[in-house]
């Protein structure tokens, strides 16, 4: 740290949407510290952390007070609405500028505003809180509908929702109740209250302003687009506002008494409000920088830095009164594309960039093909946004069309949810509330968002696996070992865990539905006892939003098709052996082959109809080979040019470039006593001990070149990439006679029991099997915690 710089104290990263605040805040004069629950994305740009649960504020106090002792800290401020009131806490606690937990207070909690606004003779709607039946009746009495239900905390219109009618008034507050909670809801750590209050017509808007001292320095007014109702969702903005300037003068002058009334003197206000039909109206105040594109649209339209001016208050450094020209310099219009039932993504098209005429300012798209997206009343999920310029508001508005015409999905919906729409219309409600115990449910991975590392282990783990008698083979034997494995080495780290044997699926799916479960070990390879199915647990999981380690349904689907991921490593060029394929005997095969050639069924797993009859050495051997696979195992024939030289198997851990690593190699050496049999993996040769001894596999290898061994690496990290594996996977790369590595498969679903390859290469790096365990489910966590909902983000600028 420059000892000329001021250190600054930032509550909390936030999301990965938060990340251009932190890319600015970098570019200050400021040595940036922030109090947060583990190191993460923002890393890069911090100069120190304070490791504590922010959800804990006496802790986190203390944290920052130990850290205080021995460093001075100049300022705090936070970009998250969730730690609010931390931040005032600190403040108070340090002697900075902030806001006083007591008005702070006043200020996120909705009721507390109402009440507030009422006791000073300010203008707001009426309202009522309510805790009893009686209270709740008094409401419908009292009340002019339509009103607006809505929990005390909460952030991004979150469970808001319109009622038009009294007696819809129970079913929506039941609704809510049921629904909501801190996991869902980060932003209801500080309680949850439920209040209603009559509707407020006209239009939206929201106030950005930054004080000092009491005093007005900046304001700047952005028109929200009419809302989708019930349930408010936001569905873009123009900026800046169009309202008469008269109609702004009064919007800035009712949010300014207000604030002075309550007694906010410093800090970067974002004002939620409405010109209604009887003048200005207060809807809450957010006391921190407006989220998504606001920062930007300012600092483009009327060259002013909110982030900088934030930290310049922060700490305590005087900022001048902002005067903003006539005009700005770029009016912009923005669209949020939502959805109204919800549903599974199927397709989306979108530029990889947009031209530069195009004129789009931001675009972004939380989700990617096969997503689920949930809509009101089941969750509040955002699809994205997309903005535009131009040199006016009508410009503005035609960019934005234009380029929005350039971006198309399409959502398959739940076709449980269109049926109950179909019997009930009256509420909206009604519907949501009947399924919110049907499972479709995010609080699980919610709740694996926000929880802090210290806490993974109160996760209840299910162990999603098949389990077989011991009459059955010994790939079935294998299947039920390493769910037991899995779940010993589990409970030895502290974790509670719940078998879920999916031989059973009535009972499996009893068992999710409970709700018990937090997070999935997920190493279930068969369904109706088809490996084919396979990909449908990890698809059941997904439906009922329950978190899992390992590969997506797609990629599990994917990889089972041998000829589907034959097609994508040529298309990326990846090396792997020359081939074709034919569906039955009585189709051609690609006459420049050359043979031996290998015949392989094009979708099975663990070498099953892998023979040493499986290699050919002439046309007649491989149409009897085709027959085989074809009319007697009745699978596709995948063939592939013979490679005979040594296997290697390489293991992955990790989803993301700045996770994943690649574990020691495994090598297989062929060494058959009959020259004539053919160096391959049949199904003996994987699954009988008596065949095993015509293998010798070097864990790592030996007495091969640096330069081989990472060029068999590189290849496999990007078959790993391309076919989209999560969390660990296992590809098998194999040399021809002239020592050129080609790509067989990827198995995302590898075995994992304490013999097999991939835990074993892990061991050489000094973990143990329960270590091996625990940093799946680690690595499965970190992905859900800082990748969802926004790992999908494809920003344009």
């Amino acid at each position: 740290m420059n000892h000329t710089q001021k250190r600054l104290l930032v509550v909390n990263t936030g999301n990965l949407l938060k990340k251009f605040i932190f890319k600015r805040l970098k570019e200050l004069d400021v040595s940036i510290v922030v109090l947060n629950c583990e190191k993460n994305w923002a890393d890069s740009y911090v100069d120190d952390w304070i490791l504590a649960d922010t959800t804990d504020h006496a802790a986190s106090l203390a944290a920052v007070k130990a850290y205080a002792a021995k460093n001075t800290i100049d300022g705090v401020i936070t970009f998250w609405e969730d730690d609010v009131l931390l931040t005032s806490k600190i403040a108070t606690a340090q002697g900075l500028v902030g806001i006083p937990l007591e008005i702070a207070k006043i200020a996120r909690n909705k009721l507390f505003f109402r009440k507030f606004c009422e006791s000073e003779g300010l203008q707001v709607p009426k309202f009522f809180k309510f805790t009893t039946i009686e209270e709740l009746q008094k409401a419908k009495s009292e009340l002019q509908f339509p009103v607006v239900v809505k929990p005390t905390y909460g952030t991004s219109s979150a469970f808001v929702t319109k009622v038009e009618e009294p007696e819809q008034l129970d079913k929506t507050i039941a609704y809510i109740q049921s629904s909501v909670s801190v996991a869902m809801e980060s932003a209801l750590h500080e309680g949850l209250t439920i209040m209603v209050e009559e509707y407020i017509d006209g239009d939206e808007v929201d106030i950005d302003m930054l004080l000092q001292n009491g005093k007005l320095k900046f304001w700047s007014i952005t028109d929200n687009h009419a809302s989708s109702e019930p349930f408010f969702i936001e569905t873009g903005d123009t900026f800046p506002s169009l309202l008469s300037d008269d109609a702004q003068e009064e919007l800035v002058s009712m949010a300014e008494v207000m604030l002075e009334k309550i007694g906010i003197q410093d800090g970067c206000i974002h004002f939620e409000a409405k010109y209604s039909s009887n003048g200005p109206m207060p809807i809450e105040i957010n006391l921190r920088l407006g989220g998504g594109y606001y920062y930007s649209f300012i600092k483009k339209a009327w060259n002013v830095d909110l982030i900088e001016s934030s930290v310049k208050i922060a700490l305590g450094e005087y900022i001048p009164k902002m005067t903003k020209p006539e005009n700005p310099k770029k009016y912009f219009a923005a669209d949020c594309f939502i959805q109204k039932e919800s549903g599974i993504i199927s397709s989306l098209e979108f530029p990889k960039s947009f031209a530069a005429q195009d004129k789009v300012h931001d675009f972004v798209f939380f989700k990617e093909v096969g997503d689920t997206v949930l809509t009101p009343p089941l969750s509040f999920d955002y699809l994205g946004w997309i903005c535009a310029y131009g040199d006016n508001p009508h410009d503005a508005q035609e960019n934005l069309q234009k380029a929005k015409a350039q971006v198309s999905f399409e959502i398959v919906p739940f076709s449980g949810l269109s049926k109950i729409g179909k019997t009930i219309r009256k509420s909206p409600i009604s519907p949501a509330w009947l399924q919110s115990s049907e499972g479709f449910d995010k609080k699980k991975i919610d709740r694996v968002h926000s929880m802090p590392a210290s806490s993974y282990n109160k996760l209840v783990i299910g162990i999603a696996c098949n389990q077989y008698t011991g009459e059955d083979g010994s790939v079935e034997a294998e299947l039920t070992n390493v769910g037991k494995n899995i779940q010993k080495a589990l409970e030895s780290k502290g974790y509670k865990t719940i078998f879920i044997d999916f031989n059973d699926i009535g009972k499996s799916i009893s068992i999710l539905q409970q709700g018990k479960i937090d997070f999935v070990f997920n190493v279930a390879e068969r369904l109706n006892n088809s490996s084919l199915l396979e990909p449908h647990v990890a698809s059941l999981l997904d439906i009922f939003q329950i978190p899992y380690t390992g590969s997506s349904p797609f990629t599990l689907g994917l990889c089972l098709d041998k000829i589907r991921v034959k097609k994508m490593l040529t298309y990326h060029e990846i090396p792997t052996a020359k081939w074709d394929y034919v569906y039955s005997v009585d189709e051609a095969v690609d006459e420049e082959l050359e043979y031996p050639l290998i015949v392989k069924p094009a979708n099975t797993d663990n070498s099953i109809g892998i023979t040493q009859q499986s290699v050919v050495k002439n046309a007649e051997e491989l149409k009897a080979q085709i027959k085989y696979v074809t009319e007697e195992l009745q699978r596709p024939a995948l063939i592939e040019e013979y490679l005979d030289g040594d296997e290697y198997d390489v293991s992955i851990f990790g989803s993301e470039l700045d996770d994943v690593r690649v574990l020691p190699l495994s090598r297989s050496i062929f060494k058959h006593d009959d020259p004539k049999k053919w160096n391959i993996y049949s199904f003996d040769s994987k699954w009988s001990a008596s065949d095993h001894g015509n293998v010798e596999v070097q864990r790592p290898p030996k007495n091969v070149s640096k330069k081989l061994l990472s060029l068999i690496s590189e290849i496999a990290l990007d078959t790993y990439n391309i076919l989209g594996c999560h969390d660990y996977g296992r590809v098998e790369i194999k040399l021809d006679r002239n020592g050129n590595p080609h790509v067989l498969e990827l198995n995302p679903n590898p075995s994992i029991n304490i013999p097999d390859c991939v835990p074993s290469v892990a061991k050489l790096t000094g973990m143990s099997y329960e270590d091996f365990i625990e940093q799946i489910l680690l690595l499965a966590i970190k992905r859900y915690k800082d990748k969802l909902p926004y790992h999908h983000l494809q920003p344009v600028v």
